[in-house]
């Protein structure tokens, strides 16, 4: 099975090489987090995102606001908190002076469940670098936020509303 970084050429520019890597790396992660959260905790990435999301915000968010910082529609998210509703890791909050509107935040189970999975995703994501020294992780960590920063000017004077 060939990766993304297959399809490029030596004679591409470095750069779309380089891009390339990085979405395999990416990638190759992802599928090992997926996996590992299917067989150990019989859940998916994206419920996973959505407890994440939560676990930040113990007063719980609205459903607008959970889409927004998911990046998913909301029917999404909705499909998602009712399947974790039902069993009993996310709750429904009404808000007041708008019954239309509801906060989700993770129950006293759900938060348990989320620190077992956290932990054990934090384990995966350094098992994923280890073949990195201290000294490699450091620069590789300051390199990417140069390419971040660059990027997030290149995006600001495309859309000034980003």
């Amino acid at each position: 099975m060939l990766d993304l970084e297959a399809r490029a050429h030596s004679e591409h520019a470095h750069e779309l090489r380089l891009w390339l890597r990085l979405l395999t790396c990416s990638q190759l992660i992802e599928k090992r987090v997926r996996t590992g959260l299917r067989e150990h905790f019989d859940t998916t990435l994206p419920r996973f995102d959505l407890m994440a999301q939560l676990e930040r915000h113990p007063e719980g968010l609205k459903m607008k606001e959970l889409s927004h910082r998911l990046m998913v529609t909301g029917g999404n998210v909705t499909g998602i908190t009712d399947q974790l509703v039902n069993e009993g890791l996310v709750e429904r909050l009404n808000v007041d002076g708008d019954r239309r509107v509801f906060r989700v935040r993770l129950t006293e189970r759900g938060r348990v469940s989320f620190a077992d999975m956290a932990r054990q995703h934090e384990q995966w994501i350094v098992e994923a670098f280890e073949g990195l020294s201290p000294r490699d992780l450091d620069n590789l960590h300051r390199l990417l936020g140069k390419v971040k920063q660059h990027q997030i000017q290149l995006n600001q004077n495309v859309d000034p509303d980003a």
